[in-house]
């Protein structure tokens, strides 16, 4: 991940698509080049950790669509269009 040289906002970004139910995390592969793994690692260290545990039991309790072979093969669309902008937000980053 450290190769890639993200930007503030690259990171941003990256922090918004995962928060995103409707997100898979092979957008974020396609748009960013960094695997679940490496996303959770630049989670892990730019959210405070509650932030970071909450995120990890939605995206683990099953019923989220991080995935693209538990979504509905129809959806095809990586941003709803009724979705909220929160990049800029530093409440839940660490500082």
């Amino acid at each position: 991940m450290e190769k890639l040289n993200l930007t503030a906002a690259d990171k941003d970004r990256i922090i918004e698509m995962a928060w995103e139910d409707r997100t898979p995390f092979e957008a974020i592969l396609a748009q960013f080049g960094l695997s679940e793994a490496e996303v959770i690692k630049l989670m892990r260290r730019q959210l405070k950790r509650s932030s970071f545990d909450l995120w990890r039991k939605r995206v683990n309790q099953g019923i989220s669509q991080k995935h693209l072979k538990k979504r509905n093969p129809e959806i095809d669309r990586f941003k709803c269009d009724r979705q909220r902008a929160i990049t800029g937000n530093k409440i839940s980053k660490r500082s």
